[in-house]
């Protein structure tokens, strides 16, 4: 009995695992750190993943700030352009 809550809590926590890495996962992937993504995800579950979900959505949202991210990926390609050419 005891092997059978031990192993079933043990499928809970990793169930329940995914939800704090998908969050984390996101949260790098649109240039926020990680870890604090993933510690939020362990704390507040559901919540955390609805607040970055509405902070990307606003910055994607938000002109100002998708013009700049196209600025950067062009300067990021003009400088590996210009290092190429100094090879």
């Amino acid at each position: 009995m005891f092997v059978y809550f031990l192993l079933s809590g043990f499928g809970f926590l990793c169930a329940f695992a995914a939800l704090p890495l998908l969050t984390g996962y996101c949260a790098v992937n649109y240039g926020r750190s990680f870890w604090l993504w993933f510690t939020l995800g362990w704390v507040l579950p559901i919540v955390s993943f609805f607040v970055l979900v509405a902070l990307i959505v606003r910055g994607q949202l938000d002109q100002g700030e998708r013009l700049l991210a196209e600025a950067k990926a062009i300067l990021a390609k003009a400088e590996a352009v210009a290092l190429k050419d100094e090879e």
